[in-house]
């Protein structure tokens, strides 16, 4: 399974600012991210009398500049009816706010995304809280890593143009109609609270977000509001109730790479690189070790300013596992870093 490759129907993606059908009434787009991963897949789903926005991108000049030339492309005599977030993350509800002001539509998305992503918004002017610099300090980070954790914080609701006030939300088993086809909500844990994803059993069209994508694994993690989090167990329990409710030719749209079918197999594979990695990191475990001294055994590449964060939540997240399987305990020295060793 380590070997599965899955197979790409589209191996060209649209360029920036037009569509391309992928089914019936439904058409992707590809936005732009100044990070490492430069793309954000998009789906627009049309019907008889309105659209519908899946992801929105971040909230930066080229997107909303892109959008504005996609609704140049669409019918204007039909109006966007919905904008559906897939979860919290800037690079899929960054222009929510603005798209839903300027159209109309109102905002789906499940409660616990919705909530979490409000609070992240609205605490950007504000410090980081000395719980959260405990928390890396505690992951071994140094005294300058620190300092710089202290300048980015915030840095979410940069990347945000607003929230909406209000929402409907979908939730697990969730259906809704779209020119008379159903859509069920099926949700992840693990990469984000109430992770949304559809699935269109008419079409075969399973419109995965993060949950499944391609070629890399989602990122995982734990963050300081909930410091004894256990992620990565939710997500591989997600990733293995998912697998039996995908059919085996099911289109897969995931929001970075391309379009892909063999979503269960793509599932079992992540599954398994996690596992592997847990046993790896539990081997390391004879001799005590920090959250930072996991960076070169679970990364392939280098770990810098702007990715120690993300690193060090999920090294944690592989540690928290291994402890909750009673396989790792953990001691904090007398300058407040955690030492983990197996139990």
């Amino acid at each position: 399974m380590h070997n599965f490759k899955p197979h790409y129907p589209h191996s060209t993606p649209p360029k920036p600012g037009e569509l391309m059908a992928v089914a019936e009434g439904v058409y992707w787009l590809r936005m732009p991210l100044p990070f490492q991963l430069d793309h954000i897949n998009l789906w627009l789903l049309e019907e008889d009398d309105g659209w519908t926005i899946v992801d929105t991108g971040l909230a930066s000049e080229e997107t909303t500049d892109l959008w504005l030339q996609i609704c140049t492309l669409i019918d204007t005599d039909k109006p966007v009816k919905r904008v559906i977030g897939t979860h919290m993350h800037p690079d899929h509800i960054g222009l929510a706010a603005w798209l839903c002001r300027r159209t109309g539509a109102e905002l789906w998305m499940s409660r616990a995304d919705y909530q979490q992503c409000r609070v992240l918004y609205e605490e950007g002017n504000s410090e980081a809280p000395a719980e959260a610099v405990q928390f890396y300090q505690a992951a071994g980070f140094s005294e300058s890593e620190l300092d710089h954790y202290r300048a980015r914080f915030g840095g979410f609701s940069k990347m945000i143009r607003g929230m909406p006030r209000s929402y409907r939300r979908i939730k697990e088993g969730d259906h809704f109609s779209i020119n008379n086809r159903q859509w069920q909500v099926i949700t992840g844990e693990g990469h984000s609270p109430e992770h949304a994803c559809l699935l269109c059993p008419e079409l075969n069209i399973f419109i995965s977000g993060d949950q499944l994508l391609p070629t890399i694994s989602s990122n995982v993690s734990v963050w300081p509001t909930e410091p004894h989090a256990n992620p990565l167990q939710d997500w591989l329990n997600s990733c293995r109730r998912l697998q039996p409710l995908l059919p085996k030719d099911v289109l897969t749209l995931p929001s970075h790479g391309l379009p892909f079918i063999g979503g269960a197999q793509r599932l079992q594979q992540l599954v398994q690189t996690h596992e592997d990695d847990l046993q790896k990191i539990y081997q390391r475990c004879a001799e005590p070790l920090r959250v930072v001294d996991l960076f070169p055994l679970i990364f392939k590449s280098t770990i810098t300013h702007q990715t120690q964060i993300f690193a060090a939540g999920e090294s944690y997240a592989h540690l928290h596992c291994l402890m909750a399987r009673g396989l790792v305990c953990v001691d904090a020295d007398s300058a407040g870093v955690n030492w983990y060793r197996r139990a």
